[in-house]
């Protein structure tokens, strides 16, 4: 007897209601041609998501085209960010969604090697000698003209790190507040280091719905959350 669970699945991808997710973290100058050619590929099969996309599936079930759909990923807010990653979507006409660490964008350049290593933020040696590793203010505001750009936490932290009103403030709220004030947009959505999902504390939760997230970007699912 056929499972009926997993035949709805194979349906629901053959009728493109799934989002596929590519992530990238930190791609170097020396990549640009490698991340061309894979957004290239992606590009001729999938349509990428924009964040009124995004509302739009989550009201009424459908994509707006016909074809399936997929959202690159560029985390942290490294300068690679602005002079590698976006330029190649400007370039093939796909929307990029940039998570950014928050306390590496306001860190001086140079101080940004060392606080790269003390918060879990990988970097590549070809950079490391660049003078300034992280986005500015000036251009996260640039790319959230074009781009979706939102908080990836303060200091790139995960939901266990995070527990009393001081972290609360600093890892959820403050980002928010920030980049709302940077950008003249309302930043859409959040994430925790390691994509942990929604649903995991209660407590948790309720802070991102408070600080007036709409979406919580985990590692295997968008969760719309207000």
């Amino acid at each position: 007897m056929a499972d009926l669970g997993f035949t709805r699945h194979i349906d629901a991808i053959r009728g493109g209601h799934f989002l596929r997710v590519v992530n990238y973290h930190n791609p170097p100058a020396s990549s640009a041609q490698v991340l061309r050619r894979e957004l290239q590929r992606l590009s001729e099969h999938f349509d990428s998501v924009s964040l009124q996309d995004l509302d739009s599936f989550f009201e009424t079930g459908r994509w707006p085209g016909t074809r399936p759909v997929f959202m690159p990923v560029f985390y942290e807010g490294y300068r690679n960010s602005i002079d590698v990653a976006a330029p190649i979507c400007d370039e093939l006409g796909i929307t990029g969604w940039f998570p950014v660490c928050t306390g590496f964008i306001d860190c001086p350049p140079a101080q940004q090697e060392f606080h790269a290593h003390a918060h879990d933020i990988g970097l590549v040696d070809e950079e490391n000698d660049h003078g300034r590793l992280a986005m500015s203010w000036d251009e996260v505001q640039a790319l959230s003209r074009r781009h979706v750009v939102t908080p990836h936490t303060a200091s790139h932290v995960g939901l266990a790190d995070v527990w009393n009103d001081e972290d609360f403030e600093r890892e959820i709220f403050e980002p928010k507040r920030k980049m709302d004030a940077v950008t003249g947009q309302l930043a859409p959505a959040f994430s925790w280091l390691r994509g942990t999902a929604c649903g995991l504390s209660p407590r948790h939760d309720a802070a991102i719905r408070a600080a007036g997230y709409r979406y919580h970007l985990g590692n295997t699912m968008i969760h719309r959350i207000a």
